[in-house]
């Protein structure tokens, strides 16, 4: 037990708690600390599971009271710090979703997933600024939210209409245009740093059918493609979304795995101008082996563009923003996929089980995918008021994702001071050969480094995001998160 959580702190915990409250040694503990990605191993005082508003503040309440370092999740997506030694707040039994079909907008609770809030707008034709439909509402809004609606209708927190949040000292206010309009400035993309947010509202798009899908092509169509894809997406109508992946593929019905090539599309538009626009592209990857697109609905396309949602694991990722994509950025892509060396039964397979590193790969990471994605659109035009989503104006990134191999457990320092990078060596060489190309900027929903923070937002921002941390959490309550000291 936490020297400052004593038995007589733990029955006031639970007298004011509503949810459960686990203790280590109890029963449902060890699942409740669980963050989704397994990189981390959190070993918190208390874990406690809140299922409404009361219960979020008097969590706050007893962090505050109690000296315990407080930690907020959903499902642990965008969790990259251990809540160890501290207060654990899990909001994932906050599950409501409500719709006004008249208004187009629509109130999740801190706990809501995606897909509640996807299933929710279904029957009215209309959907949301949406992320994957595993990943919780309230991190990926808060961090920004880039999504598959996002060229057309912009980043989910330009979406957000107002916000419902507990505040360090325990109040419970709204956050919105009009009401506190600096702390809803700095929700739009500050992340969790300012508040225990209990509900969002945003807006809603009728957006009744897609044109979309996933596509897999020979590897060695990947040069001509992402050349071509480079020049192609400064093109793409906002109305499309794209990306193209070079990924590993796992052993599958007798057939050896490898890396493969993969464009990804949805447009919020009808199937024929669809087609029309993404023909060049399709003819540089040549020949689908499996997958492709066709019609369907929002809520139809979201398992076909995304796939089945991953099981926890551990993962490491990094995002690099890109002005433009040159030849050797290319290279390097390639490169990687070339001496990755060839796919396996699942991503826990290979080396660390019994084999020895294949080529291009070592005990610290396996890459698993590279993607070069295409942002702009609407997320390049941001509103007067917009809130402090940083390097709208860069075009690309590169985001490269890796295992680790072996499983291992989890690093005593953060990635920072593990040589600067969010991975092991196979992460860091495909990192440092892109280096050259990439601005520096970042984006705080894939950003694992904890160090690198300050990097998802302009210098200005930044500055104006530490002065709204000073008013509203100077004792730095809500720090362990992507943290902004308070000025």
């Amino acid at each position: 037990m936490h020297p400052t959580l004593t038995h007589a702190a733990c029955h006031e915990l639970r007298a004011a708690f509503d949810g459960p409250v686990h203790l280590p040694g109890d029963d449902g503990y060890d699942t409740a600390r669980q963050a989704w990605n397994r990189a981390i191993d959190p070993r918190p005082a208390v874990v406690v599971e809140a299922t409404h508003a009361g219960d979020v503040r008097a969590a706050v309440v007893a962090a505050r009271e109690h000296g315990l370092p407080l930690t907020v999740q959903s499902t642990g997506h965008g969790t990259h710090l251990p809540a160890d030694g501290g207060l654990l707040l899990r909001t994932g039994r906050m599950t409501g979703v409500r719709v006004d079909p008249e208004r187009r907008t629509a109130r999740a609770g801190a706990g809501a997933l995606w897909s509640d809030v996807i299933a929710a707008c279904a029957p009215y034709g209309l959907a949301p600024v949406s992320g994957t439909p595993a990943i919780g509402v309230a991190g990926y809004t808060l961090g920004g939210g880039t999504g598959w609606l996002s060229r057309l209708y912009g980043y989910a927190a330009d979406n957000l209409l107002s916000a419902r949040l507990v505040t360090a000292d325990g109040e419970t206010v709204t956050a919105g245009a009009e009401e506190h309009p600096d702390l809803f400035w700095a929700l739009r993309g500050g992340g969790g740093n300012f508040g225990l947010v209990t509900e969002l509202e945003f807006r809603l798009y009728p957006v009744a059918e897609v044109y979309a899908g996933m596509s897999l092509h020979s590897v060695e169509r990947a040069a001509d493609t992402l050349a071509r894809y480079r020049e192609w997406a400064l093109t793409e109508p906002d109305e499309l979304n794209t990306s193209v992946i070079l990924m590993r593929m796992p052993d599958a019905a007798g057939t050896p795995g490898g890396w493969a090539l993969a464009v990804r599309a949805i447009h919020a538009g009808g199937a024929d101008s669809a087609r029309r626009h993404l023909e060049p592209l399709l003819e540089a990857a040549g020949p689908a082996v499996m997958g492709g697109f066709g019609a369907m609905t929002f809520a139809e396309a979201v398992p076909a563009f995304g796939g089945p949602p991953p099981a926890p694991m551990a993962v490491e990722q990094h995002l690099d923003l890109l002005r433009q994509v040159p030849d050797d950025a290319i290279e390097t892509m390639l490169a990687a996929a070339r001496s990755a060396g060839p796919g396996e039964e699942g991503p826990g397979a290979g080396p660390g089980r019994g084999s020895e590193p294949g080529p291009g790969e070592d005990r610290g990471s396996r890459l698993m995918a590279i993607e070069l994605r295409h942002w702009g659109g609407a997320m390049a035009r941001p509103a007067p008021d917009a809130g402090p989503v940083g390097h709208r104006d860069v075009p690309f990134s590169v985001i490269t994702t890796a295992v680790p191999t072996p499983p291992a457990d989890p690093p005593a320092d953060p990635p920072a001071a593990r040589g600067g990078s969010s991975g092991g060596p196979g992460l860091r060489e495909v990192v440092a050969a892109l280096r050259p190309h990439a601005t520096g900027g970042s984006f705080l929903n894939f950003l694992t480094d904890p160090a690198r923070t300050r990097d998802a937002y302009t210098p200005a921002d930044h500055i104006r995001l530490t002065q709204v941390k000073k008013e509203w959490d100077p004792d730095n309550l809500f720090g362990r998160v992507h943290n902004i000291p308070p000025a």
